[in-house]
């Protein structure tokens, strides 16, 4: 398509004058309100407060996700499955962000190229269900949606959707961005700090052998550079950017602004968002909402997925083809990544699109213990990675970030890693609202076994 007024894409210059004709289409796993009239009041208020990121951020992440598109930069996207309002506290922000941040260095060594850092936090507080409702013992109530719609106990009170948790959304997620950004900012994410927890955990891990030449590499590099009296500001500073599933489509639209510069809608509840597998049908409200702001954008695409679909997701979101603009988040699972990617990256790709590649390992590799627990085993999860580099190095494209679901704490609710935890240890720490995450020992384990993949190419 043709470009607008001042090099900016067609369908975009005249799109912010129908940033509601989402509401006149199917729009799934949205949440049955009981009072439209109070999320009305809530919609109104969240329109007029500040935004929780700004456009120029926005772009500067569409930047650096068009070097990913070219091979040039890698993408480590993780966090929380469910964010909880409990959970907005300084000990648990700081905890992910260090767990995040000591992939990253890793990732960057081995892949010699940057990582572009993105959180699952700051927005992430609701979930799409398979069924809209639970049985208990008989009793039947709605499903437990995230703490942005519902609370998680069993009651009939609880578990009522409130729309006024939209607007509790909105503070815990300013109050998560601004620890966040201090610690990025103030001296916490310094590459040297970085790295001494490194070394720690390679010490201390049963697995640690295995990783204490790419570690000692790392501190040797750090040495060089320390010597020659190289020390740039981005040793002690990290860009850091928030994400989420943009589910709710009342709350995100709510917090969408035209920006000031350009007149253009950007949706300031994250940096980026992305649809999710259970909503990305393209006659359907998110991609039609998706279509219209413009900040980087992602969809999870599952094993059903096919490259006329996935070509038609390219049509209505990016038509101009803009780098940066469109991620696609791969979540085939471990027994099927091999067989379904290579088709859909090949036509894709033959097409001429410009898309990033990021493999989510975790949503496709799911299953219940027999106690009860949903789990997730890390070799599963490392399989899958393996798979998509594979598939990418096979073709020639490249294989452009991961997206996982973790935490900084010592959690108990996948099994493996280098502390094994077992089937039987899960009900420890079973602390996760909705997914099983990886825990900060396992996280490292994925990030080291990551670094040999790139390593090994």
């Amino acid at each position: 398509m043709p470009g607008g007024a001042g090099g900016i894409p067609s369908y975009v210059v005249s799109a912010h004058s129908n940033l509601d004709s989402w509401r006149a289409l199917p729009a799934a796993q949205q949440p049955d309100w009981p009072d439209r009239g109070e999320l009305d009041k809530v919609v109104a208020e969240l329109g007029g407060l500040p935004p929780l990121v700004f456009a120029g951020e926005c772009d500067q992440l569409k930047d650096e996700l068009a070097a990913v598109a070219r091979g040039e930069a890698f993408v480590l996207q993780g966090g929380d499955c469910a964010e909880t309002f409990a959970g907005a506290t300084a000990d648990n922000v700081r905890n992910k962000l260090k767990t995040l941040l000591q992939m990253a260095i890793v990732l960057t060594y081995a892949g010699k190229v940057p990582v572009v850092k993105i959180g699952r936090l700051a927005g992430q507080f609701a979930k799409p269900r398979s069924k809209g409702t639970e049985t208990r013992e008989g009793v039947e109530l709605p499903a437990y949606r995230g703490d942005m719609v519902n609370g998680f106990d069993f009651t009939s009170e609880a578990r009522t959707p409130d729309p006024w948790r939209l607007l509790k959304a909105y503070h815990s997620s300013a109050v998560t961005l601004n620890l966040a950004r201090a610690f990025a900012k103030g001296g916490y994410a310094d590459l040297r700090q970085v790295h001494a927890w490194n070394q720690d955990f390679v010490a201390e891990s049963p697995a640690g052998r295995r990783y204490e030449q790419l570690a000692r590499e790392i501190d040797q590099a750090l040495a060089f550079m320390r010597a020659c009296g190289a020390d740039p500001e981005e040793f002690h500073t990290v860009e850091f950017y928030s994400s989420h599933e943009a589910l709710i489509l009342d709350y995100d639209r709510a917090l969408t602004r035209i920006d000031s510069r350009t007149g253009l809608p950007y949706d300031v509840s994250a940096h980026m968002v992305w649809i999710g597998e259970r909503t990305r049908q393209l006659d359907g409200a998110h991609v039609d909402f998706f279509a219209r702001i413009r900040n980087p954008i992602g969809v999870k695409l599952g094993p059903t997925t096919t490259a006329s679909q996935a070509l038609e997701l390219v049509e209505k979101l990016n038509p101009d083809n803009e780098p940066g603009r469109l991620t696609f988040i791969t979540r085939m699972g471990a027994p099927k990544i091999r067989e379904l990617l290579p088709g859909l990256v090949k036509e894709v790709t033959s097409a001429g699109v410009q898309v990033a590649w990021v493999c989510d390992p975790m949503h496709g590799n799911t299953f219940e213990a027999p106690s009860g627990h949903k789990t997730r085993r890390l070799d599963d999860v490392l399989d899958e990675v393996a798979g998509f580099f594979e598939v990418h190095r096979s073709l020639g494209t490249h294989p452009g970030g991961i997206h996982i679901e973790f935490t900084g704490d010592d959690v108990t609710e996948c099994v493996g890693g280098g502390h094994e935890i077992a089937e039987g240890d899960l009900a420890t720490r079973y602390e996760t609202a909705c997914d099983p995450r990886l825990n900060r020992g396992q996280s490292l384990d994925l990030a080291f076994r990551v670094a040999e993949l790139y390593r090994s190419v």
